[in-house]
């Protein structure tokens, strides 16, 4: 039996990126509110911080990493995508997508805890230290298993849809 022709158009492929990036995001979003909110009580602000305070970080940070979803995943799409993400170099996108986001992780946490003093981690937020820098572990598992987590779902998803 013949393998069916690839029928689908440059529309279709429109559709299928947009139905992708619009799921990696949505899911992302979701994802970043949900672990902003958990890992509140590793930065100072959980004790020092009014409940407004606590609710703009949380805010302002779960539109911060959505700001870095999508930006990792357009560089990422632009070096291995080839127009055809997300039905071909998926898995190579996304891991290049984490990589963006664990480097930019680490370069935010450096700048903003250490250099601005912009935020502080509280006793209960475990470091790794390294290279002179001491990054907390939670936003650096943060952009590990959030976005895999969305990538993953996203390639389910992708998946069950055919081109037309």
């Amino acid at each position: 039996m013949m393998d069916r022709p690839d029928r689908s158009t440059p529309a279709s492929s429109s559709m299928t990126w947009l139905r992708g990036t619009g799921s990696y995001l949505g899911i992302s979003i979701f994802g970043h509110l949900f672990w902003e909110s958990l890992q509140l009580p590793l930065y100072t602000i959980w004790t020092t911080g009014t409940a407004w305070e606590q609710t703009f970080a949380v805010a302002h940070c779960t539109l911060g990493d959505v700001l870095i979803a999508l930006s990792t995943l357009a560089l990422a799409t632009v070096i291995a995508g080839r127009g055809r993400w997300p039905r071909e170099q998926f898995w190579l996108v996304a891991g290049i997508a984490m990589s963006f986001g664990v480097a930019y992780t680490v370069f935010s946490e450096w700048l903003n805890v250490v250099i601005r003093a912009s935020w502080a981690y509280s006793d209960w937020m475990p470091v790794i230290s390294g290279f002179g820098l001491r990054i907390g572990l939670s936003p650096l598992l943060q952009w590990l298993a959030v976005p895999g987590l969305a990538f993953f779902i996203t390639k389910q998803l992708v998946d069950r849809t055919r081109p037309i």
